[in-house]
């Protein structure tokens, strides 16, 4: 091609771009093109919410999805191990469902592993064959064969039953039982006893019975009268296998909700090193049982129960609720000490004092000052906890108030007073919270009262009164996080982050009390609009300040921000200085 043709052509080019963008195509065209912008904005993609920083990733499993992870484990050891799905799953299950310790010991010496899983006998050595000598005869060999000419009855060594309809079978160790035997055995064994692994039922005889073994003889179409409780018991050992899998996957957590088959995996959140960082609070997608007042969705007076409570727990500790912001650790140090000292703390403080010497607890039981510890012998001034010996003959009064003793003494009370004033003081208001929580039972009857009001007095339909009903679970929420920075509190050292933690902790609570008070205010005809409007607004705010609350204390966590005054596992040792 010419220079001439290839100019020509780029001028042909640039003109249909011209033509394009000149305003001279038809109507039609430009139709098109908008509709097309239009019909991309309803396709596009909403793009996935960012994580926030105290939330973390996990997903909700429900039995019949581990059971398929437990399957594709099975199929995996089978294809790899040669072997067939029920001597695959008992493998599994004896190495804690851990496949490459699995494989490594299996491939190391595989008949040891089969033996020590109970799936083969292991066979005694065989003994060397004595020749007889010759010209001898075996004897009873004849008669031996008159003997057996006939089948002996069959009698079951359990149950002692013979008849002749009797219905053997055995394991690979040829030990034999009814199939009456054989199903009570694994009844009991499923139901009162919670095992998954099930031995034979011969004394000694360590051989696992095989899942097929169990499920042929608890679905026998022979035992019709049977078959909802066999129903029942083989529902249960599916349960037990899928619990045993969980436990042994680090990365798996069985719901703690009573009832609750459902499994949350969240495998960011294994480690120790992790729970420093980060507090991993998951739901398995499940809900409790719902209140029994029933919601007016019609004219006709149907309604439905309400919704219950989410199942929130902790993924890391045995801690069964949300108690963000604060780590497992320090969550777990606070339970431990509310156990030990929240229920004689206050008669403590109002009825007893240390011992100046040992520190031990005393309660005075009579009416003179001279007293003695029983724990170290020291006598001391019940008044003014100075040393006995120095108080002379003053045996009924106390005139040494400025002995050095003395002081020192009252130095020591006054710091044991002072330590059991600030627990109490983080302690009371940590348990107001807590009790604060649990009457929203009552707080969610009120309000779904109120809402019914709300519906007969005012144009108002039931799904614009929902603001009440979300506005209560604000404040429950809020509540538990403040009922756990209390908990958080009282383990800080005092510096400047815990200044700006407890003015975003007062900050929190005095507008989840504002809120409070606003849901239990009077409902008046001409007010609803307002009062709406007022719970509305607050409780968007409230629910901020929360979300500050978690984001800030979230990001003290991974920044290293936060200084204990006590040594919590995973931490740094803290100085001297940082103990109060």
């Amino acid at each position: 091609m010419s220079s001439d043709d290839e100019y020509y052509d780029e001028d042909y080019y640039v003109d249909d771009d011209e033509d394009m963008i000149d305003g001279t195509q038809d109507e039609d065209e430009e139709d098109d093109l908008e509709m097309d912008d239009v019909y991309n904005d309803d396709f596009k993609i909403a793009p996935k919410p960012k994580r926030k920083a105290y939330e973390v990733d996990y997903e909700s499993l429900s039995q019949s999805a581990v059971e398929r992870r437990m399957k594709e484990d099975v199929d995996h050891i089978s294809g790899i191990l040669g072997v067939d799905e029920n001597t695959a799953a008992l493998l599994l299950r004896y190495m804690s469902w851990n496949k490459e310790r699995l494989i490594e010991k299996y491939m190391d010496n595989p008949a040891k592993v089969m033996v020590a899983a109970g799936i083969v006998v292991d066979e005694p050595p065989l003994r060397a064959a004595v020749r007889p000598p010759p010209g001898s005869r075996r004897p009873g060999t004849r008669s031996a064969t008159k003997l057996f000419s006939s089948p002996p009855p069959v009698v079951c060594p359990i149950c002692y039953d013979d008849d002749s309809s009797l219905q053997v079978l055995s394991l690979a160790c040829n030990h034999s039982f009814c199939s009456n035997c054989w199903t009570a055995y694994f009844t009991s064994k499923i139901n009162d006893e919670a095992e998954h692994t099930i031995r034979c039922m011969a004394q000694g005889c360590a051989l696992v019975v095989p899942d097929a073994f169990i499920l042929s003889l608890l679905t026998d179409p022979s035992r019709s009268d049977m078959a909802a409780e066999n129903a029942a018991t083989w529902a249960r050992f599916q349960e037990l296998l899928v619990r045993h899998f969980v436990a042994s996957s680090p990365g798996l957590k069985y719901c703690p909700y009573p009832s609750c088959t459902n499994t949350v995996s969240c495998p960011n959140a294994v480690g120790k090193a992790i729970l420093t960082t980060v507090v991993p609070i998951v739901s398995c997608g499940a809900r409790g049982i719902g209140s029994s007042i029933q919601n007016p969705v019609d004219g006709q007076g149907r309604g439905q129960e309400g919704e219950g409570k989410e199942h929130k727990f902790c993924f890391g500790c045995p801690v069964e609720s949300d108690h963000r912001p604060v780590v497992c650790a320090v969550a777990k140090m606070w339970l431990k000490k509310c156990r030990d000292d929240s229920e004689t703390a206050n008669w403590i403080k109002s009825n007893t004092k240390e011992c100046p010497k040992c520190q031990s607890t005393i309660e005075k039981n009579g009416g003179c000052n001279h007293m003695t510890c029983k724990k170290c012998k020291h006598e001391f001034c019940w008044v003014c906890m100075g040393p006995w010996q120095e108080h002379g003959t003053a045996w009924y009064s106390c005139n040494r108030y400025d002995d050095k003793a003395s002081a020192e003494a009252r130095d020591a009370q006054s710091r044991s007073r002072a330590s059991l004033e600030r627990y109490l003081h983080y302690y009371n208001r940590w348990a107001n919270h807590e009790q604060s929580a649990k009457l929203s039972v009552e707080l969610y009857a009120k309000t779904e009262k109120k809402m019914e009001d709300m519906q007969i007095t005012s144009t108002l339909t039931w799904i614009e009164v929902q603001f009440m009903k979300k506005a209560v679970e604000v404040v429950e929420k809020c509540r538990m996080t403040l009922k756990w920075t209390y908990a958080m509190a009282y383990y800080l050292t005092k510096t400047n982050e815990k200044e700006l933690f407890e003015d975003n902790q007062r900050d929190l609570e005095q507008a989840v009390e504002e809120l409070s008070e606003l849901l239990e205010s009077p409902i008046e005809p001409e007010t609803i609009p307002t009062l709406r409007q007022k719970v509305t607004d607050k409780s968007v705010y409230v629910q901020k300040r929360n979300e500050i609350v978690l984001d800030d204390t979230a990001n003290g966590f991974l920044e290293g921000r936060w200084r204990w005054n006590v040594m919590v596992e995973g931490f740094d040792v803290p100085d001297k200085s940082e103990f109060e």
